[in-house]
């Protein structure tokens, strides 16, 4: 029942999604942020299942991808990373792996041991690995990723504290690519700030909040964010929904897309220099509709709700946003947003109906992402009225 559900709801964001690819026409896209293997929370991928989530975007969409916080990763990550680069080595290209890395447990000698065998980037984890980059082992890492010329991944997303040392020990090594995480919403006005003039810092979109990715925008160079899912904790098909959604927004043109999209990435991977950056693309203060402000603000509460405690996610916590939410998309006198909150509306009422069937076997990330979709629509419309026209006053 709940599949159908989701199908059925889905299929007009699929449909809008295939118009919105037009922004950037057959244009490569390298997914900058995805996992395989087992994970302690119970997540799990496999690679013939990124591949068929990679193939709904795209047949030949690519993917950064590394082990997730794998039970056999003592010591040292040896076990998952073997897995991951065998795998990768079997996909035809599709899949470019990086190494995981436990500052712990002899991070320079397993970066340099996974480097030889294949790996294309390092990943780290400050949260699940339960470190600080003023760690005496961070220069240790930095200086592996400098002498390989590979970038390095980090997580700088949720139940992350203030994050001035990663700013610090990124300054120290500027020839060390970065791509921050989650679009640094652990950190992002200070990494905005601090690193606005390194050469090779970006920002992955792997986030639930389509304001954090627009604000990103404000902030950022469009030529320092790339794409990216954080499967299986997201899905390749709604993340590149929400960052085309915010490019329409936007109003990027096709070169910006593409480089957004892949070109970026693929860059980092292959040692090129990314694209000189240009101004950011949206001014810092937008105009904003009511009605859609008060959908957005609500759907945060229920995503917090939802998902604070986990994992996992006890997503009955959070249907009092929902139908907060979709109390005001069934105002009677919608105004110019009618349209737009029909659409949110219609996803709602899918999710309430999937967490009304849903037990304790039922996967939640189909659920958040209608959640996630309908947030996206919120905060980005009109999709082609942007706020370009405060950015030229």
């Amino acid at each position: 029942m709940s599949g159908t559900v989701y199908q059925e709801a889905i299929a007009p964001v699929t449909a809008e999604l295939a118009e919105l690819a037009e922004l950037a026409p057959g244009c490569p896209i390298l997914d900058a942020h995805t996992h395989l293997g087992l994970d302690e929370d119970g997540r799990s991928l496999t690679p013939d299942q990124l591949i068929a989530a990679l193939d709904e975007v795209s047949p030949l969409a690519r993917a950064c991808v590394f082990p997730l916080h794998d039970p056999e990763r003592r010591p040292a990550y040896r076990v998952p990373n073997d897995r991951v680069l065998a795998w990768a080595g079997e996909a035809g290209g599709r899949l470019i792996p990086f190494c995981r890395l436990d500052p712990s447990e002899d991070p320079a000698g397993e970066a340099e041991r996974a480097i030889a065998a294949g790996a294309r980037g390092i990943k780290l984890h400050p949260r699940a690995q339960e470190f600080a980059f003023d760690h005496h082992a961070a220069d240790l890492i930095f200086g592996a990723a400098r002498d390989a010329g590979v970038p390095i991944l980090i997580h700088a997303g949720r139940g992350m504290g203030r994050m001035d040392a990663l700013a610090d020990q990124a300054l120290r090594y500027p020839e060390v690519p970065l791509i921050l995480a989650h679009a640094g919403i652990a950190d992002q006005g200070m990494f905005a700030t601090r690193l606005a003039d390194h050469p090779a810092v970006v920002y992955d979109t792997s986030t639930f909040s389509a304001m954090d990715v627009i604000e990103l925008f404000a902030r950022v160079p469009a030529e320092r964010i790339v794409f990216a899912s954080d499967i299986p904790y997201g899905r390749p098909r709604t993340g590149l929904y929400l960052l085309l959604r915010v490019a329409a927004y936007a109003g990027l043109d096709e070169e910006t897309c593409a480089l957004i999209l892949g070109g970026t990435m693929d860059a980092l991977v292959e040692g090129r220099t990314p694209a000189p950056p240009r101004p950011p693309r949206l001014p810092e203060a937008r105009a904003v509709n009511g009605r859609l402000a008060r959908v957005s603000a609500y759907l945060a509460s229920a995503m917090g709700a939802a998902l604070g405690g986990g994992p996992p996610a006890d997503l009955p916590r959070g249907a009092q946003g929902i139908s907060l939410a979709r109390a005001v998309c069934r105002d009677p006198a919608p105004g110019a947003a009618g349209e737009a909150l029909a659409r949110i509306d219609a996803l709602l009422e899918a999710a309430q109906r999937m967490i009304s069937d849903a037990d304790a076997e039922t996967d939640v990330i189909p659920v958040v992402g209608l959640l996630g979709v309908a947030g996206v629509i919120a905060a980005t419309e009109p999709v082609r009225a942007t706020a370009r026209t405060g950015a030229d006053a």
